[in-house]
């Protein structure tokens, strides 16, 4: 995995994975899209950070809590 600053945005790319880009991104998270939103909606995942009115983002401090069981 790379390294990941905990004081960063991560993009919902970086968080599932994109085995299509060039190169692959491998998953923090291994779920879909649709999993993952759905986690957000109910709590179970951190909430999104609005970036501009296309762009949206997590804190990677919360998604390494996450990743890390806390």
């Amino acid at each position: 995995m790379n390294t990941i600053q905990s004081g960063g945005l991560l993009r919902l790319p970086q968080i599932i994975g994109d085995p299509k880009a060039t190169p692959p991104i491998p998953a923090i998270i291994p779920v879909s899209a649709t999993s993952w939103w759905a986690g957000v909606k109910s709590g179970k995942y951190p909430k999104s950070v609005k970036l501009g009115p296309r762009t949206t983002a997590w804190r990677a401090s919360e998604v390494l809590a996450l990743v890390n069981g806390g």
